[in-house]
């Protein structure tokens, strides 16, 4: 069955409506050069004491350095930390050390082929990773939340390539999550624009969303 993440949860109210409807994993989002859903830290660590064992909470982080993004966890105490960037200060290796018992899942920003070899290299050191559109080249990075798909075929492959759970995310709806789930086979899907109006989680884009995933998996 496709794990679904509503990423972009700004309240423990949309925290539990997106369990409601059958999340397996809540996205919460500090502080980003861009995109949406940022929310104080003090709210993360709020909202992820209240969601139940055996949910997954994730700490979107933008950090790239070991001990700030240890730091950072220990005042959030999620679960999980979904790394949004690179560590360019220390290694995946030192920071599963650091934190026992938390799973680490790297975003690869697929923009060609050489996400393919990047995924196989970093699978190694992570416990999961997650496919998304954004582009850490540009002068504002986007670290996700862009709204935009990316080259699926290339997201199959890598889901083929690795032995760890891969999540898909990047302009995901339900209108295209079926065929998504259908052609890249991922882990999950991770969904946050496509099930909100106005920047608030929308009951109906829930509803839909979750019967497209159902849909998808009763066809495969």
């Amino acid at each position: 069955m496709t794990r679904v993440k509503i990423c972009c949860i700004s309240s423990i109210e949309e925290a539990w409506l997106a369990i409601k409807y059958g999340a397996s994993a809540i996205g919460l989002v500090s502080e980003m050069p861009s995109g949406p859903g940022v929310i104080p830290e003090e709210l993360i660590e709020k909202i992820a004491g209240q969601i139940p064992p055996g949910l997954s909470t994730f700490l979107l982080t933008s950090k790239q350095g070991v001990a700030g993004i240890v730091e950072q966890q220990r005042r959030c105490k999620t679960n999980t930390i979904q790394l949004c960037d690179r560590i360019v200060n220390g290694t995946h290796a030192e920071l599963k050390q650091s934190l026992p018992g938390i799973k680490i899942v790297q975003v690869i920003h697929v923009r060609g082929e050489d996400s393919i070899q990047e995924s196989i290299k970093i699978s190694k050191s992570v416990d999961a990773i997650l496919l998304d559109s954004g582009n850490q080249n540009l002068s504002m990075k986007e670290l996700g939340g862009t709204g935009k798909t990316h080259n699926w075929i290339i997201s199959r492959k890598i889901v083929e390539a690795v032995d760890v759970p891969v999540f898909l995310a990047g302009g995901l709806n339900s209108e295209n999550v079926a065929v998504a789930i259908q052609q890249v086979k991922p882990f999950g899907v991770d969904v946050c624009s496509g099930v909100r109006s106005n920047g608030k989680l929308d009951i109906n884009k829930l509803k839909l969303f979750f019967q497209s995933v159902n849909a998808a998996e009763n066809i495969n």
